[in-house]
C-alpha cells in the first residue's frame, strides 16, 4: 500500500469491518475481463459465505475457475470540501482473496444460511427443505486480505 498511514493490519479490526459490511464484491475470472458481482454475504471464522441461484455466469465462472478476489467497506461517506479536489471520502475496506468451495450436504446449506441471515439480522431463522434444495451455496476460504482506511478517528471501533 502506497501510504501505509492508512493500512489496516490488525486481524481483529479487518473482522470487525467484515461484520458490519452489508455488500461483498466478488472478483471472477472471465475469459476477456474480470467480471465483478455484489452479494450479499456472511463471514465467520477466516470465511465468506455466500448463496446464489443454481445456474447463472457466475456460478459458470466459479466452476471454472475458484480464484476469487472480494471487497466490502463500511462507514463509507463523501466529505465535501471547498473546491472539487478537496472532496474526499471517509471509510474503511477489506479487500482479499480466497478459493471457493462448494456446499452440498443439507446441514451445512443451512449452517451457511445461517451465518448468511446472521450478518443482517439477530435471531433464528428457519429454511425449508425445497428451499435449501433450491439453493447454491458456497464458501470462499479467505487467503490473504488487507484493510485501508481514510478519515476514520478510531479505527477500533
Amino acid at each position: 500500500m502506497r501510504r501505509d498511514e492508512k493500512a489496516i493490519r490488525d486481524r481483529v479490526v479487518l473482522e470487525a469491518i467484515l461484520g458490519r459490511a452489508r455488500v461483498c464484491r466478488l472478483a471472477l475470472h472471465a475469459p476477456d475481463f474480470p467480471y465483478i458481482v455484489p452479494m450479499s454475504f456472511g463471514y465467520r471464522d477466516g470465511t465468506l459465505y455466500f448463496h446464489s441461484a443454481p445456474s447463472g455466469r457466475k456460478l459458470d465462472l466459479l466452476q471454472a475457475d475458484g480464484r476469487v478476489g472480494f471487497e466490502v467497506e463500511d462507514c463509507a461517506e463523501v466529505l465535501p470540501g471547498g473546491s472539487a479536489c478537496q472532496w474526499t471520502m471517509r471509510f474503511r475496506s477489506v479487500i482479499g482473496t480466497g478459493r471457493v468451495h462448494f456446499i452440498d450436504e443439507t446441514g451445512e446449506k443451512v449452517s451457511a444460511l445461517e451465518i448468511i441471515m446472521a450478518q443482517y439480522a439477530p435471531g433464528e431463522f428457519s429454511f425449508s427443505p425445497e428451499t435449501v434444495a433450491a439453493t447454491t451455496v458456497f464458501a470462499v476460504a479467505i487467503e490473504e486480505m488487507t484493510g485501508k482506511q481514510s478519515r476514520i478517528p478510531d479505527a477500533n471501533s
